[in-house]
């Protein structure tokens, strides 16, 4: 077998309209909205840097079946740059952009191979002076609603040649996304593929080294779902068949979905300075890169109170966007959301002559006696001691588990019991 070296994406969704990004300032959501053709322009940079033999797009090139021709048109000119630098692209369509689907007529170079729907094929890949390298199968989606087990179509044809199958499935089930064309991982050990170039799942993933079965994952981000890198793999494939992958970032705009812990916070100037400086940590983090980031605030705080009066929250929210559309690398504020507790009065709640205070002290009784403690969760915990070995053994629990639990249960019952949920009025 000839060593290969190609560049596997998948999920483009050009044109990808980025939903609730409407209230966005001019700038950033221009920059927003030409997240997916600076992530193109990014892939076709790295196929010519990297010096692949072909480039292998798994689907899901455009968002809707309905194809912009903006989007089309950015399409063509890639791939004409691709077929400038003697880059074959082997491309297949998904639930997103199926056959069916409207398109443009556009004139596409000959070093472009769009995969046909009703059968899987096969394309031979030959270079000057190695001969044919690999041979490369797929097949495209007819509608967007394919419930069919296309793997089954498939079958390497050589072992001596590199066998690559692109293929826009969901692998073994994935709840998190739509069961088009589902095929198990047993049904793609058995086709004779050296590396099954997959699509459909939008975050990375390998399913098996060898065969190699890879998602690269979408190549940018559409919101705070697909948070972190995204990006392709390229791909060496030796002459033994094993598969060495690199991953490359190629997001235009990354999203972040940060956890602020506001413990102890009290004032509006400590928030905002606690606010700043994550968002500050972001614009490190995203290697240079503009970023869109949801805040989530969590932990008991004083702050709390003052956040829920009137609009401080939303006008909070205003002043950290402030300066934001002017920078290349803006650091965009989605929104807060605000899920911190205000903060309690542990000692007086524990003297308080009602259910929450009963408990309470008998949660302090339970914490400095052990013996009185597993006796207790003995009791409280019989009724699971039937579930199944894999839930876990929760009458096994050493004493430290248990106080653990116990501090828990004494956080939600007094955010459930203290007035409120525990946040103040």
């Amino acid at each position: 077998m000839l060593p290969v070296r190609f560049l596997h994406a998948a999920d483009l969704h050009l044109d990808s309209p980025f939903k609730g990004m409407a209230a966005l300032p001019e700038p950033i959501r221009e920059r927003v909205r030409e997240a997916t053709f600076e992530s193109l322009r990014a892939l076709v940079a790295l196929a010519e840097r990297e010096r692949v033999d072909f480039v292998v797009v798994s689907g899901d090139v455009y968002d809707l079946a309905d194809r912009s021709l903006r989007a089309q048109i950015r399409f063509q000119r890639a791939l004409e740059r691709l077929a400038a630098a003697e880059i074959p692209v082997f491309v297949i369509h998904g639930n997103h952009d199926p056959e069916d689907g409207r398109a443009a007529q556009l004139n596409w170079p000959q070093a472009v191979h769009f995969f046909a729907a009703d059968r899987v094929e096969t394309v031979a890949v030959e270079k000057p002076g190695r001969g044919v390298i690999a041979h490369v199968h797929g097949i495209s989606y007819k509608t967007a609603a394919v419930h069919d087990n296309l793997a089954l179509g498939y079958r390497g044809i050589d072992p001596n040649v590199c066998q690559i199958a692109l293929l826009h499935t969901n692998v073994d089930g994935d709840p998190a996304h739509g069961n088009y064309a589902p095929c198990s991982r047993r049904d793609l050990l058995e086709r004779g593929i050296d590396y099954w170039a997959l699509g459909h799942v939008h975050t990375r993933q390998v399913l098996h080294d060898r065969p190699a079965i890879v998602y690269p994952g979408n190549i940018q981000g559409r919101s705070v779902r697909e948070t972190g890198p995204r990006g392709c793999y390229v791909v060496d494939i030796d002459e033994t068949g094993r598969a060495a992958l690199a991953f490359h970032a190629l997001d235009a705009v990354r999203w972040h979905h940060e956890t602020v812990s506001v413990q102890g916070v009290s004032t509006e100037q400590q928030l905002k300075d606690v606010l700043l400086a994550r968002l500050e940590q972001v614009r490190e983090s995203a290697d240079g890169r503009a970023a869109v980031v949801r805040l989530v605030l969590e932990g008991r705080s004083a702050v709390g109170r003052l956040l829920r009066k009137g609009r401080a929250l939303e006008e909070l929210t205003a002043e950290l966007r402030d300066g934001e559309a002017d920078r290349s690398r803006f650091v965009w504020l989605e929104s807060i959301d605000d899920r911190s507790r205000g903060e309690l009065d542990w000692e007086a709640l524990q003297q308080e002559e009602s259910f929450l205070g009963d408990l309470l002290r008998l949660s302090v009784d339970l914490q400095r006696d052990e013996e009185a403690l597993h006796a207790f969760a003995a009791e409280a915990l019989a009724a699971l001691d039937s579930l199944p070995a894999a839930a876990g053994r929760p009458l096994a629990a050493g004493a430290e588990q248990l106080r653990e639990w116990l501090r828990a249960a004494e956080e939600l019952a007094a955010d459930l019991l203290a007035g409120e949920g525990g946040k103040d009025a």
